[in-house]
């Protein structure tokens, strides 16, 4: 890949036991880590265990972490999504016997409940489609990673990634249908 990697002085840090390196790398890389896994989980511990195996797998590597062979953040990226899969088929395998009951907070406001079921419907759409497709939107939409990016980071060319995006926004529309959702509207 060409460029300057932007996190390899980080990673050279990481791999020297350097505190200020293993700070920054935190609040650098923790929110689009919690992120891109909250987006495919749906389940903010979940999320929060898959960052914390991946910081511990950056732990692990950082010391023989080579650059130029690929961007820390492409790496790191594939180190959570692997994660998440892993975890989305231990739960495909782990019958549940009951869905458990939510807390009930105080009565919100209305415009506040209509975002609420309006965030459940677009995560429960999202959570639907499948996981390439679920991976190709996340990457792209939520991760902001360019298409060539994702590509990439997908093992598959831009065309398929673009075929994917394109299904993806196509089924969510069609689940999302008579919904006033101004988040699907960038969706196109």
């Amino acid at each position: 890949m060409s460029g300057h990697d932007p996190d390899a002085e980080l990673v050279a840090g990481l791999g020297r036991q350097e505190p200020a390196a293993v700070r920054v790398l935190v609040a650098r890389k923790l929110p689009r880590l919690l992120a891109l896994a909250m987006r495919m989980l749906g389940d903010r511990m979940e999320a929060e265990d898959v960052a914390q195996e991946a910081f511990v797998r950056i732990w692990k590597q950082a010391p023989n972490w080579r650059g130029g062979e690929a961007r820390f953040d492409t790496w790191l990226h594939r180190v959570a999504l692997n994660l998440c899969y892993d975890r989305l088929r231990r739960h495909r395998e782990e019958p549940v016997d009951a869905v458990p009951d939510e807390a009930d907070p105080v009565a919100a406001p209305d415009a506040q409940l209509e975002a609420q079921s309006r965030d459940a419907r677009v995560r429960a759409a999202l959570a639907a489609l499948p996981a390439r497709q679920r991976e190709a939107l996340v990457l792209n939409y939520y991760q902001e990673l360019s298409n060539i990016e994702a590509a990439a980071l997908m093992g598959i060319t831009v065309d398929a990634l673009e075929s994917l995006l394109a299904r993806a926004r196509r089924t969510l529309r069609a689940r999302l249908a008579g919904d006033d959702l101004a988040g699907t509207r960038d969706l196109r």
